[in-house]
């Protein structure tokens, strides 16, 4: 035997009297430091890239003289060919894992595929909890039993008895050889571990034979995973791709939208921001939302869905008075106008509406409960049975209420903290806590107080969640572990002592993860108050338990969230979830779809019959006298709907011709056909009648209606603009004849000026151009004229212009001619 001791030196020690022997080589792996001087045994010395921070584990294969060598808590493992000469130590590849390995372990060569090339299959114990194996594979063109690879190995017959070997028998194992006794064993069934690590490029070295090289593995996708390489591999005996990826939900692509904000409740002020972990912060039915307010008194707003928008203020708001802080509140879900409201005064009050909603401030509930001597957490209605309800209080008790007669029915003992929550079970039978105190307890109410079943619950005591799922098979808990991510846990429902069946991690956030499990589809929404996120996982009764479908992310945090009932969703938009998403200010629907092409279908493998959860199954007396009761089931396959399940197949279609039409040899007569057709087919009909022979006419009649219309609206035009001009002309001529009654030689001649709108120049100017035609005017001489001269009737007007120019001129001369003539008056005079 061989042993390295703590001076550094490997000690070889004969456990009876050495009989001669055969050589060999002892290697060792370490840490490189300054230790006593090795012995002139020592052939290498071979330092790892980098140095693991641990010592490494060693696995040698004496048949192939391959080592295996990783650490604990590496993701790293090397591969070296040992050999008798030099180099001793030759490195085959390495190979990177996706977690760090706490154990590694050699398979026995019996189980290795020799018809793959497989020299070499290790077992990685990964940090995540699974079981990875990893393959060494010698790259061969064809896929049979090379001998030069799989030498003579040892087979799992003893040479001797423990009996023989103390009398000093050295008895050898019988090896194994040829393809009858290793190819004979199946390969090592790896349908249920999980994913294989990636391959690398590996270097290339010798094993047996110098044509056995290293090689990369191919990147195409194959149906067998195996490929051409002694670096590390995936096994040829995976066969599918949900081999390794595992299972997959058929809500994985799941998308959560945030409806029109038509639909949204906006302007929500006065929201508590102090509401309970164990408390959901708000609670919704399918007619109305309540949540609790921050003002003093315990009261509660409620807003009807049925009348989204902006909100009044809160000042002209009614809401309800409970007198006491809220620790948590539910609506009835016979009666959705019934609302019981816990308070920190250890009393629960049932408050009811009116028919219209809240009209006005309730002061006065219709009931209240006493029972507990401290502060109330949670209150869960029966799902099936009428006016039963469970409450449970920092006095560790839960209480069952018959609110027909506001008694206490039962009181469930032994626990020893406080109660994070309760859930009852599907049927009605059962109901679920996890308390502080680190247990899930489940109780059968009316057989006794005390606990059928006590197991393990999450380790951390800042809060915990419980719902029931798979129709009551299996318990899910919410919580946190010791280092304070959340995580979850999924019970047996008969056998939760036994402790968790599967547990998930998910992230590390202040805030308790809230489930709403919907037992149509079985997923399970979580999300936490304050979070932006909400996580989806389908659950389901086998290995993995959890299927993670797409989450829905948004950019605000939301203070809550509520499902409605499956009545609620859109069924023709494949519609399998919708909720209540209560963010700062305002309340929006969610909506959960699953993309489908075929919407026209009812989507029957989405939508299987839902329990009509609004009806109750039973009263409150039939199930305390031991009586159980079912829903009665809804189909919610829209009129008109053809389940998908029976819709036509239609036939495939052939994405491309078969080769067959073209390499079928035609004669000369179908080409000359196939050209003759082809040519006629592009020059068309030339019989065919043109576009505008078919047009029909118009009756002689009605052109002359036309053109009558035509002439009317002409000539309403030219009048208009020729009465214009006309008025124009006699109020200047007016104004122009008394200017010439009032006034002197230079006062006439300046009034003249002003009331003719001409001047003296402007005048001269316009008689000058009077004899060029109305193009030329308007080209050369626009400034003389105003804009409206251009427009309908401007030719009027610029004749009218001209006329009043020469009234103007002659008005001059008349004035300088009276002003010659009056001297000579005077004078005679």
């Amino acid at each position: 035997t061989a042993r390295v001791t703590n001076d550094g030196r490997v000690m070889l020690e004969a456990m009876k009297p050495e009989r001669g022997g055969r050589g060999g080589f002892v290697p060792t792996v370490g840490h490189e430091g300054h230790g006593p001087e090795r012995g002139p045994s020592q052939l290498t010395l071979c330092p790892f890239p980098p140095p693991p921070c641990r010592a490494l584990i060693p696995l040698f294969d004496s048949s192939t003289g391959l080592l295996l060598l990783t650490g604990k808590g590496e993701n790293v493992l090397f591969c070296y060919e040992v050999q008798t000469g030099q180099p001793a130590l030759t490195k085959v590849t390495q190979c990177l894992t996706e977690g760090r390995s706490l154990g590694v372990a050699l398979v026995p060569r019996p189980a290795l595929d020799v018809m793959a090339c497989e020299v070499m299959r290790a077992l990685q114990l990964s940090d995540s909890g699974a079981i990875v194996p990893i393959s060494v594979l010698v790259p061969r063109k064809v896929s049979e039993f090379h001998k030069d690879l799989f030498p003579d190995s040892a087979g799992s017959v003893p040479g001797a008895s423990a009996q023989a070997w103390w009398a000093g028998d050295d008895g050898q194992v019988s090896g194994l050889s040829g393809t009858g006794r290793l190819s004979a064993c199946p390969p090592l069934e790896r349908d249920a571990l999980p994913s294989l690590p990636p391959c690398f490029q590996a270097g290339s070295s010798s094993l047996s034979s110098p044509s056995s090289s290293m090689a990369s593995p191919p990147s195409s996708a194959a149906p067998s995973l195996s490929v051409s390489s002694s670096g590390f591999a995936s096994s040829p005996s995976q066969r599918s791709l949900q081999s390794i990826l595992g299972p997959s939900s058929s809500f994985r692509h799941l998308q959560g939208t945030v409806l029109h904000r038509s639909t949204h409740i906006t302007n929500l002020r006065g929201l508590s921001l102090t509401t309970p972990g164990e408390c959901d912060g708000f609670c919704a039915n399918r007619l109305f939302v309540a949540a609790p307010l921050l003002s003093a008194g315990g009261q509660v707003a409620v807003w009807e869905l049925s009348k989204p928008g902006r909100l009044a203020d809160a000042a002209a708001m009614p809401t309800i008075q409970n007198g006491a802080p809220v620790s948590d509140l539910c609506w009835d879900p016979f009666d959705p106008r019934r609302l019981a409201i816990a308070g920190e005064d250890a009393r629960i009050r049932l408050w009811r509406l009116g028919p219209e909603g809240l009209q006005e401030t309730l002061l006065e509930p219709e009931s209240v409960l006493r029972g507990h001597s401290e502060k109330v957490y949670s209150i869960r209605f029966h799902p099936l049975a009428a006016d039963i309800l469970a409450s449970s209080s920092f006095d560790m008790s839960v209480r069952i209420w018959d609110l027909g007669n506001g008694k206490e029915a039962m009181k469930l003992d032994g626990h020893r903290d406080q109660i994070f929550s309760l859930a009852w079970s599907p049927d009605g039978r059962r109901l679920a806590t996890v308390s502080k105190d680190g247990k899930v307890r489940v109780y059968d109410p009316r057989m006794g107080p005390e606990p059928l079943q006590e197991g393990p619950g999450p380790e951390g005591g800042r809060g915990a969640r419980i719902v029931w799922v798979c129709g009551g098979n299996f318990l899910l808990v919410s919580g946190f572990d010791c280092r304070s991510e959340r995580q979850l846990s999924l019970y047996g429902a008969e056998s939760v002592s036994a402790g968790p069946l599967a547990v998930l991690g998910l992230d590390v956030a202040p805030s308790t993860l809230i489930p709403f499990y919907d037992p149509d589809t079985s997923l399970v929404f979580l999300t936490g108050k304050g979070d932006t996120r909400v996580f989806v996982y389908e659950i389901v009764p086998e290995a993995p338990f959890f299927l993670e479908c797409n989450s829905f992310i948004s950019n605000e945090p939301h203070k809550g969230l509520q499902f409605l009932p499956k009545t609620e969703c859109d069924i023709r938009e494949a519609e399998v979830a919708r909720a209540l998403r209560l963010r700062q200010g305002a309340l929006e629907p969610l909506a959960f779809r699953v993309p489908r092409v075929k919407k026209d279908f009812f989507q029957d493998d989405l939508f299987p019959p839902t329990a009509i959860s609004w009806e109750p199954a039973l009263s409150a007396e039939a199930w305390l006298l031991g009586q159980d009761g079912q829903h009665r089931r809804l189909s919610l396959q829209p009129k008109g709907m053809v389940p998908v399940s029976e819709a036509p197949k239609e036939p495939p279609s052939r994405k491309y011709v078969p080769s067959s039409v073209y390499l079928e040899e035609k004669s000369d007569e179908q080409k000359k056909e196939e050209l003759l057709n082809a040519m006629v087919a592009k020059l068309g009909n030339r019989d065919d009648p043109l576009p505008q022979d078919s047009f029909e006419g118009v009756d002689d009649e009605e052109w002359a209606k036309y053109l009558a219309q035509i002439v009317l609206v002409g000539l309403q035009v030219v009048g208009r603009a020729f009465t214009r001009a006309l008025k124009q002309e006699f109020a200047a001529s007016q104004a122009a004849a008394n200017a010439r009654g009032q006034a002197g030689p230079r006062s006439s001649s300046a009034a003249a000026s002003s009331l003719s709108g001409i001047s003296l120049q402007e005048a001269q100017q316009i008689l000058n151009v009077s004899r060029l035609n109305p193009e030329e005017i308007q080209k050369n001489y626009e400034h003389l004229f105003k804009v409206n001269d251009k427009s309908v009737g401007g030719s009027f007007y610029l004749q009218s212009k001209v006329v009043r120019a020469k009234e103007r001129l002659d008005e001059e001369l008349r004035i300088e001619h009276q002003g010659e003539q009056d001297p000579q008056h005077k004078a005679e005079t």
